[in-house]
């Protein structure tokens, strides 16, 4: 591939672990082969010779044809875009496995490509995926996951990355969609059965923009209680599985109505430069009722894991309090329409680290689509910061 600065391949990468999970997660000859196979791409001049190599890495996407980490292969650095066990798929994602497949590709860019500096880069998703792994390598605690399954990150002998990286970062995928959260939904069995008082996208609605602030405080409380009511009832059903003893051991199941927010219909709350009625998936009332949306298809054990509120061990700033010598850069896109504007000042204000710097891209997107000069002030970024850290050499 070449482009104006560098030339650069893209060279596929396996990583595969022996596993043995209780029951299959995924479908075809990965759920059942005993290994965990891991796809990645490595991004690098073929006469590299660079030691250090920035991972990025997303719970279920794969990101090797955004533009961020293509643009960092543009300005000469070594790039690899690591894929979790569940690639694409997020119905049974734990967030638990995902940090052991992430300790995986971390210590294979050491050990097996022989980079000496390791730094990772957590876009979008990825962010709150690399503050939980990177707490757990400093400071490891989680022995089970959310749904009482052993997964002991412990004894997983997870590598501390030399530095990590924010760029346009959510606080979690529990809190960000909880903050998404339809509250109008009273019964998740028929979506339409609604709340009027909640029913923010009904012209029918008695609260319209601009909305107050009594009614902000009981529309968040109404989107916290959905999750817990989803939890408990996601806790309940394990519990009967377990009770009876036979072949099911998983359930999968619908979440309704998950794109639903008073910020996109009054942009005076949390104000910024985001595209009013928007967000990075189009129109919220129509993603609100789609087929695609955050949690739409999920598991049990996934629920708990990855989306429930008060469960879940990937929350952002809880992770970022445990996070106390690694040198954290955060980058903050002013116009995001998938980032809310509280949640970067959130998670630098938990960051327990000294060693922490913040840029605020004035006018970035989510995905910097049509603006290569924020891009690249981004990479700039980057760039500057790792090499005064003493993680890039000249």
């Amino acid at each position: 591939m070449t482009t104006a600065a560098t030339t650069w391949t893209r060279t596929p990468l396996i990583v595969s672990f022996a596993d043995n999970p209780k029951f299959t997660e995924t479908y075809g000859f990965a759920g059942n082969s005993g290994k965990v196979n891991l796809e990645g791409q490595l991004l690098r001049s073929p006469d590299s010779t660079a030691r250090t190599v920035y991972v990025f890495m997303h719970p279920t996407s794969v990101l090797h044809l955004l533009p961020m980490p293509t643009a960092l292969a543009d300005a000469g650095l070594d790039v690899l875009c690591a894929a979790s066990r569940y690639p694409r798929n997020d119905t049974a994602l734990v967030m638990e496995k995902v940090a052991i497949d992430l300790g995986k590709w971390l210590a294979y860019a050491r050990t097996e490509l022989g980079y000496e500096k390791v730094v990772l880069v957590g876009w979008s998703g990825g962010g709150s995926l690399s503050l939980f792994y990177q707490a757990q390598a400093e400071n490891p605690t989680v022995t089970h996951t959310p749904a009482g399954d052993p997964v002991d990150l412990t004894q997983a002998g997870l590598q501390p990355a030399d530095g990590v990286i924010f760029i346009a970062a959510h606080l979690s995928r529990a809190e960000t969609m909880t903050e998404w959260l339809d509250p109008s939904v009273t019964d998740e069995l028929d979506p339409d059965n609604r709340d009027p008082e909640f029913d923010i996208y009904s012209p029918d609605c008695p609260n319209q923009p601009p909305y107050t602030p009594e009614f902000i405080a009981r529309f968040r409380a109404a989107q916290v209680e959905r999750n817990r009511k989803i939890t408990r009832w996601a806790q309940a059903q394990l519990a009967r599985m377990q009770a009876a003893g036979g072949p099911e051991q998983e359930r999968a199941f619908v979440v309704h109505r998950t794109m639903c927010d008073v910020r996109w219909l009054d942009p005076s709350i949390d104000p910024s430069e985001r595209r009013p009625n928007w967000t990075y998936m189009g129109d919220p009332q129509a993603v609100n009722v789609g087929p695609v949306g955050l949690a739409r298809f999920t598991t049990l054990r996934s629920w708990l894991s990855q989306w429930s509120y008060d469960l879940s061990n990937a929350k952002g700033p809880m992770n970022a309090a445990l996070i106390r010598k690694t040198p954290v850069l955060q980058i903050e896109n002013t116009a995001d329409e998938a980032v809310p504007a509280t949640h970067n000042p959130a998670i630098h204000a938990a960051l327990a680290t000294p060693d922490k710097e913040y840029v605020r891209l004035v006018g970035a997107t989510h995905y910097y689509l049509g603006q290569p000069e924020l891009l690249a002030q981004c990479i700039n970024s980057v760039t500057e910061w790792s090499r005064r850290k003493g993680l890039l050499a000249d």
